[in-house]
């Protein structure tokens, strides 16, 4: 289906064809026309399927053909990371880049001053992560009350990262009607009971099979000794002449020690994670987009809020913990129709990781052994080190909220204990 038959503007439909789409994705084909329809939506859609186009297109419509208040906020939509929201941003203006509405992103990181001003010059819309948005409501520069549209984007994400108390104190200064937009890769226990307070009769979207990649993602496993992983990715790089690779470690240490030791070997390598100012993690991602470095270490926080376009090739040098945050980084490769390639480097003390992953998929992984790094059988497996907390700033856009769900679980009378997710954390 194209986009002009989903009963689009011709100002959106101007838009699109200049940034040269012309296919709308199953996602964009089910939400757009419910959301113009004004219904309330939980949708389901896993990363790289083109939902931010599938909810921005017909919330500019919405806004551009209903009575308004020029320059109150009128649309808010919350993501879990700064990454994440300064890219749905970019799409926003991108998309209403022939309407007269103005788009302001809010994250932490940065100075807030700056923020200021914008609010003052007005915002028809609003992307922002939760602490920082809090920022802004308990200094009373910026008013919800007008919202018509409210958007939660990687609702499951925000979840796992504990910002469920921030967004229900958001919700309070919100007015009661309005549209709700809830788009998650996974529809959880929790993410059904915030549906059920949130969204009014909502329909329900899921266009993909519960935890499956994308469909041009090949997936490989390399086993190779822990010591000798860094030296296989350097070769394969060099060797195979990859050009563009985004490279997932599980702590914030770990990414800056891989990002060393590539450059040593010859790499233009650079990490990004929560440690890093909102400065440096920008310039790393925009220097890698531009080509200027080949080789990007993220922590989990880039799982789901990097869109880079065309990017060739995921590799996870550590597995994650949690196996659904395997899906969330190699979707960053074949994004909206690309193909790519998504390489996992497994030590012997990592197999039971690789399991719970290939439990989650329903298949076993394709396994290569890369002729001078066979791994040696006489290594015994050693249990894996989860590390300590790795806990940014609540106004950095990724606030853990330990204690809250701490407190959740155990009203749930569920054990307080910490999951593995929580361990880990968002970088």
């Amino acid at each position: 289906m194209f986009f002009n038959q989903l009963g689009l503007s011709a100002e959106l439909l101007r838009a699109i064809d200049e940034k040269g789409y012309q296919d709308a994705t199953p996602i964009q084909q089910k939400s757009i026309p419910l959301i113009l329809d004004g219904r309330d939506i939980l949708a389901g859609a896993q990363t790289g399927t083109g939902k931010t186009a599938g909810f921005a297109l017909p919330l500019l419509q919405r806004l551009q053909f209903s009575p308004h208040n020029r320059r109150s906020v009128r649309a808010l939509i919350l993501t879990p990371t700064r990454e994440l929201a300064a890219q749905v941003g970019e799409s926003v203006r991108d998309y209403g880049r022939h309407l007269p509405f103005r788009t302001a992103v809010i994250f932490g990181g940065v100075s807030i001053n700056t923020q200021f001003s914008k609010l003052r010059k007005g915002a028809d819309v609003i992307v922002a992560t939760p602490g920082r948005l809090l920022d802004h409501l308990q200094r009373k520069t910026i008013d919800l009350s007008k919202v018509e549209i409210l958007v939660l984007d990687e609702a499951d994400r925000m979840l796992d990262m504990g910002f469920i108390r921030d967004i229900k104190k958001i919700f309070k200064f919100l007015p009661n009607e309005r549209q709700n937009l809830l788009f998650s890769a996974t529809f959880s226990n929790d993410i059904r009971r915030l549906a059920a307070d949130l969204l009014n009769k909502p329909t329900e979207i899921e266009v993909a099979a519960r935890n499956q990649p994308a469909d041009r993602v090949k997936q490989v496993v390399y086993p190779v000794d822990k010591r000798r992983k860094r030296e296989l990715l350097s070769h394969r790089i060099g060797t195979e002449n990859w050009q563009q690779v985004l490279v997932f470690a599980r702590t914030k240490r770990g990414a800056n020690r891989l990002a060393e030791n590539l450059s040593r070997d010859g790499l233009n390598a650079e990490a990004i994670h929560g440690n890093k100012s909102q400065a440096a993690r920008t310039r790393a991602l925009r220097d890698f987009k531009a080509g200027r470095v080949r080789v990007l270490v993220a922590t989990d926080i880039a799982a789901r809020g990097l869109d880079i376009d065309r990017l060739p090739h995921v590799v996870n040098y550590e597995l994650p913990f949690v196996p659904e945050d395997y899906l969330h980084r190699i979707g960053r490769t074949a994004r909206a129709g690309q193909e790519g390639v998504a390489i996992s480097l497994v030590c012997v003390d990592e197999h039971n990781l690789l399991r719970d992953i290939e439990r989650l998929l329903k298949c076993e992984i394709d396994t290569e052994i890369i002729p001078g790094y066979a791994p040696d059988s006489r290594i015994k497996a050693q249990p894996v080190k989860k590390g300590g907390s790795q806990r940014p700033s609540s106004r950095g856009g990724a606030r853990p909220g330990k204690n809250a769900r701490a407190k959740a679980a155990k009203k749930r009378g569920g054990p307080r204990k910490r999951s593995s997710s929580r361990q880990r954390r968002a970088g």
